[in-house]
This record gives structure tokens, C-alpha cells and sequence, in this order.
């Protein structure tokens, strides 16, 4: 589970506001689709909303505590109905070139000098 400090879930939660529930877990409880769907909106959000309609809290905790362990996710936030996770977005960073065998790449000193 990713740990978020005070600072950044209080910036998470600002920017959750405006945010739509982009998953809803209905009354068979949080199944193998539902967290593949939560997984398949991870990787193209990295903050969103969850509503579930289950009445006891209780449950929603377990749930939120669940969703995070299982999908590496840090909780943002647990009001009503509503849960708030945040996964930060994988980057693919680029490799450098590889430098060529052989002769060694000149500079435009070292061309400028030929005789």
C-alpha cells in the first residue's frame, strides 16, 4: 500500500473534488472484475473516485483497505459513499541511444583541425 503524507492527501483531496465516480461497486461486493476494472482505471488516472453502495461503513474500510493492498494504491479519502485512491501514473522512461563500436564520435573541434 502506498503511504501518502497529510500534505499530499489534502492536495489529492482538492483536486478529487470535481472528479465523477468513475467506478461503482454494487451489491456483490468488491469481485475479481470489479478490482480488474479499478486496475484497468489506474492506469489511465491517477486519482479516482470509487461509490459504493453498501450501507455499513465498516465494510467500506475494509474495502478501501483491500482495494489499496491488492493494487498498490494509497487511500486519499473515505467520505459517505464515496472512496478517494491515487496510484501515481508509470512513466516509461526513455533509454539513451547506444553509442557506436569503433571510432570514437568527433567533435566539431577535433573535425575543424583536419589538414
Amino acid at each position: 500500500m502506498l503511504n501518502l503524507s497529510v500534505s499530499q492527501r489534502l492536495e489529492l483531496k482538492g483536486r478529487a473534488h470535481a472528479l465523477k465516480p468513475i467506478v461503482i461497486v454494487g451489491n456483490a461486493g468488491l469481485t475479481p472484475a470489479v478490482l480488474d476494472e479499478i486496475e484497468r482505471s489506474l492506469k489511465s488516472h491517477d486519482l479516482m473516485k470509487i461509490r459504493v453502495m453498501n450501507d455499513d461503513r465498516e465494510v467500506r474500510e475494509t474495502m478501501l483497505q483491500e482495494i489499496c493492498e491488492t493494487l498498490k494504491a494509497g487511500p486519499v479519502q473515505h467520505i459517505g459513499k464515496m472512496l478517494v485512491i491515487y496510484r501515481p501514473l508509470e512513466i516509461a522512461i526513455a533509454k539513451p541511444p547506444k553509442r557506436r563500436q569503433g571510432k570514437a564520435i568527433k567533435t566539431k573541434k577535433q573535425l575543424g583541425s583536419r589538414t
